[in-house]
């Protein structure tokens, strides 16, 4: 199901919100303590004219991780080459990769934690050692060609940080985990892209449409286009704070941020009375992939307290009764919650 707070990139949107993207660390908000490591890292390996140690960027979806692997590239004055590991499906294709990067140049591999096994070993020593060591051939004719690499950094984001195996993970020298953002750095992200697309947001606008976005800049964007093209259709020269409730009530985005598929969930599990649901529980009844649910719908409502996962399964908290007005022990009056 298509959500206006899909946090997942559409293919027709990649190049406009390419257009968006910070390009310095002045036009980056947000993530200040990981900037402020970053440019520290990045001045060291160049006054040793040293390639950047190896980083990993993990959190949700839509949080500028590919952002910041551009920027650090810009930084160190270095060539990018941007892939995502299902695409990496077989040795020869990380071998052309690899061989084909010069000195201090960055390999970005988005949700590297889809990497297979076999492709993960063939990694290893091109990260350690920066030598890629191929088999070729099978059986007793097997032979192991080894071919030096240049030095160079890997940038890899995950949004399931737990699903990559210990021996990768120690391989990465850096770890950066990247937190939500606030509404006003989210506001500030707003203006700024609103200036770009030539349809400036009022800055009571900026902070209803920012208050909307789950505390991610991904989804403050889609919803900032969407809204603008409210404001085009009425033919208005600014996006008001008016335009920018109707527009994203019309999305069906609520004061906080949820839409349909949130609610659904949340009533789903006011509806277990306490007792603990399982993901694939979950899934089935709202026709929701698993993955989606893990990676998607909960991290926010997780990191802002409306869910909680236990080793049983997940239970809504307090704040979720509340915001139904209901208590935890409430639970005569839950029958009408659907009615």
């Amino acid at each position: 199901m298509e959500r206006i707070v899909e946090i997942e990139r559409f293919d027709n949107e990649v190049n406009y919100e390419v257009s968006l993207r910070p390009s310095t660390w002045d036009e980056y908000i947000g993530q200040e303590k990981i900037k402020k490591n970053l440019k520290v890292f990045i001045e060291a390996s160049r006054r040793r004219q040293e390639a950047l140690d190896h980083i990993l960027f993990f959190g949700p979806p839509g949080l500028g991780k590919t952002t910041l692997a551009n920027i650090i590239a810009s930084q160190m004055g270095a060539n990018i080459k941007t892939t995502a590991a299902p695409m990496i499906e077989k040795a020869g294709d990380l071998a052309a990769l690899l061989t084909n990067i010069e000195e201090g140049d960055i390999l970005f591999i988005d949700e590297i934690h889809r990497m297979s096994p076999a492709i993960e070993e063939i990694l290893y020593p091109a990260m350690e050692d920066f030598r890629l060591d191929i088999i070729i051939g099978s059986g007793p004719a097997a032979q192991t060609v080894k071919i030096d690499l240049p030095r160079f950094t890997l940038i890899g984001a995950t949004t399931r940080a737990g699903m990559l195996s210990s021996p990768l993970r120690e391989r990465f020298g850096m770890h950066f985990r990247m937190q939500f953002y606030s509404p006003e750095e989210l506001a500030t992200i707003i203006q700024q892209a609103s200036h770009k697309l030539e349809k400036q947001a009022d800055t009571s606008a900026a902070k209803e449409i920012s208050g909307r976005s789950r505390g991610t800049p991904r989804i403050a964007l889609r919803l900032l286009k969407r809204v603008r093209d409210f404001a085009e259709v009425m033919d208005e020269e600014r996006i008001s704070l008016q335009r920018a409730k109707f527009g994203l009530d019309e999305l069906g985005v609520n004061d906080i941020g949820f839409d349909e598929q949130d609610i659904l969930l949340l009533e789903l599990l006011i509806s277990a009375r306490g007792k603990p649901m399982g993901l694939s529980t979950i899934g089935a009844a709202l026709s929701e992939d698993e993955g989606t649910i893990e990676d998607v719908l909960e991290p926010y409502l997780i990191a802002n307290g409306y869910i909680e996962r236990t080793a049983r399964g997940r239970i809504a908290t307090a704040k979720t009764y509340e915001l139904f007005r209901l208590t935890p022990l409430d639970k005569e009056n839950q029958g009408g919650l659907f009615e």
